[in-house]
């Protein structure tokens, strides 16, 4: 037993004992970690990148030349092949039809938000809906709503499991138009069942979902759009009224929201984009179904920790229609003319939306790590002599050679990553100071369902006041520690955990503070983000968050409570020594 006399994980989770593989990948393909005595707990920050990939990587360059795509010799060829069976890999792991989706690589998934914010367009009277739940870069997509008129609302977040409550994103989705015009289909929720649960629609739908308008009729009106020619809309003819914006899975709380609210929003006449970048690295989202957001915004890195600076706007081609582009760039136009300024864009439509030379030395490597995540083995390469668009090398250059170097799926990764959240979770509500008072403050869910594998909350010291996130920000790294402080870009899940009603607390500011937050120019006119944190009341500037990941193991868990016993057990805190916060 652990000294908090927890049980151990294999009594709580016996399936832990399923997933031992990943034991034997944390000693070989990532043996980094204990060569280094690192206890890594930041899976929701950022992957961890194997010794494989590395070893993929430096293969793939010493065998191959490549040079910028835009071009037909014998180096742009082979960095154009690579880039196109990389997009194809990725539509193969969403189980994605490629007539129906397509990849554009973006540099991050904060890119991918980019491309939708600034190129949506609403109809008048439009609306982007965002739940309060969000990372930065997707609040940040309301100011292009805002520019282009469209009325921005947000769901709010209820309970102390920190979830959004269903009824009320239906009641931020007003059907104006109602999907189809004149056909108007309500649509029932009926009780979620496992991670997707599912609507009912009409009687004989069977269980599932009608979409608003074939595919096929979306595509032709995409394909009169890039020729240039219009069609009038026709009775029953589709209207949206705006674009819903949410994530899988919360990036603060690790809570994942339903997925079925994406046919619901469309249902409703709202377009979808989902946030997957922190439900992917834990999970496989299948495209197959019944859920199909119009637009997915994923970071790579967040899966596989290599490459960085690749992300992806995994994209409905009908969708792309209603997207227009601000400007256009090297790589994006098929023709550019100066003495009349005049411009068409590719034909090709990922060309028309990735500014510039894409990143083709880093691209073919998300292949090599979806690869990794797959495989129960390594992947079966060519040699260096083979073709040049093959992304992964011969598992004799890796120096892995073995039969258990894969993953083995996303299956066992998720069941590791439950196990030991569930675990944590147990762990971190028995920790108590000698005098019985509790040591932390969790926010979110405390147990495993329809979470993910994070999990954010406070330290309490001996008085019963927060430990300071700095203080632990600190401390965990001198013990060789990574973990995550702070509000983890998501400012809306921070005021629902300390229960922040921010316009209660800005009518209670002056008017001349008021002033500087709203009209303030110039660094020495705006408030500070400690000012911020007095104006508001706030204890503390955010929290903690731990993550696990695909090189998890109970030893983290054990190294984690083993430096918070001892460093804040029975310990009075406070502020002395520690530096300005300057933002979150």
């Amino acid at each position: 037993m652990s000294s908090d006399s927890t049980p151990s994980i294999t009594s709580l989770y016996p399936e832990y004992r399923t997933t031992t593989r990943l034991d034997h990948l944390r000693s070989t393909a990532y043996s980094y970690l204990d060569a280094q005595s690192h206890t890594y707990l930041d899976y929701t920050g950022s992957g961890l990148c194997s010794s494989f990939q590395l070893a993929a990587h430096e293969a793939r360059l010493a065998s191959t030349l490549y040079g910028n795509p835009h071009s037909v010799n014998p180096t742009s060829e082979a960095a154009t092949i690579a880039v196109e069976q990389t997009r194809k890999r990725i539509l193969k792991h969403f189980n994605a039809d490629p007539e129906e989706y397509a990849v554009i690589f973006t540099p991050n998934a904060t890119g991918a938000a980019r491309l939708v914010g600034e190129g949506y367009q609403y109809k008048r009277g439009g609306r982007l809906v965002l739940s309060a739940d969000n990372h930065n870069s997707v609040n940040g997509m309301r100011e292009f709503a805002k520019r282009k008129g469209a009325k921005v609302e947000y769901v709010g977040i209820s309970g102390t499991d920190m979830r959004i409550k269903e009824h009320d994103i239906i009641e931020k989705l007003p059907t104006r138009y109602a999907g189809v015009m004149g056909k108007v289909r309500k649509v029932v929720t009926a009780p979620v069942k496992g991670c997707l649960g599912q609507l009912s629609s009409a009687p004989d739908s069977g269980g599932r979902i009608a979409l608003p308008m074939s595919e096929k009729r979306q595509y032709q009106n995409h394909q009169h759009q890039l020729t240039g020619k219009t069609e009038e809309r026709k009775e029953g003819g589709e209207r949206r009224n705006g674009l819903f914006a949410y994530p899988a899975q919360s990036n603060f709380t690790g809570v994942r929201h339903p997925l079925h609210w994406v046919p619901l929003a469309q249902s409703r006449g709202y377009d979808v984009l989902l946030d997957a970048a922190a439900y992917l690295p834990t999970s496989r989202l299948d495209l197959s179904g019944d859920i199909k957001p119009e637009f997915i915004i994923v970071s790579w890195y967040k899966l596989f920790g290599y490459p960085t600076g690749v992300g992806s706007l995994i994209v409905k081609r009908s969708a792309l229609a209603k997207l227009r582009r601000p400007w256009f760039s090297g790589g994006t136009v098929k023709a550019v003319t100066v003495g009349v300024k005049w411009h068409q864009l590719s034909d090709r439509l990922e060309e028309a939306f990735e500014d510039g030379t894409v990143n083709f030395l880093s691209i073919p490597e998300v292949a090599v790590g979806l690869d990794w995540l797959d495989s129960k083995d390594n992947p079966p390469p060519p040699s260096s002599s083979s073709s040049p668009s093959s992304p992964c090398p011969s598992p004799d250059s890796t120096g892995l050679n073995g039969e258990r170097n894969g993953v083995g799926g996303m299956e066992i990764l998720e069941t590791r990553v439950r196990c030991l959240t569930g675990y944590f979770l147990e762990r971190l509500q028995n920790l108590r100071h000698s005098d019985g008072r509790r040591m932390v403050e969790i926010y979110g869910p405390t147990d495993t369902k329809m979470r993910g594998g994070s999990v954010a909350f406070n330290l309490l010291d001996a008085r019963g006041k927060y430990v300071d996130e700095r203080l632990v920000a600190f401390e965990s790294a001198a013990a060789g520690i990574s973990l995550r402080t702070g509000c983890f870009c998501n400012p809306g899940a921070g005021e629902a955990a300390f229960g922040l009603d921010i316009w209660t607390s800005f009518s209670r500011l002056p008017l001349p503070t008021l002033w500087r937050m709203w009209r303030g120019q110039g660094r020495d006119k705006e408030l500070s983000f400690e000012e911020l944190l007095r104006v508001l009341g706030l204890p503390t500037a955010g929290g903690i968050r731990v993550s696990f990941g695909v090189a998890s193991n109970e030893r983290d868990v054990d190294s984690f409570f083993e430096f918070v016993e001892k460093t804040y057990r029975d310990r009075v805190t406070g502020k002395e020594g520690l530096p300005d916060r300057m933002g979150c």
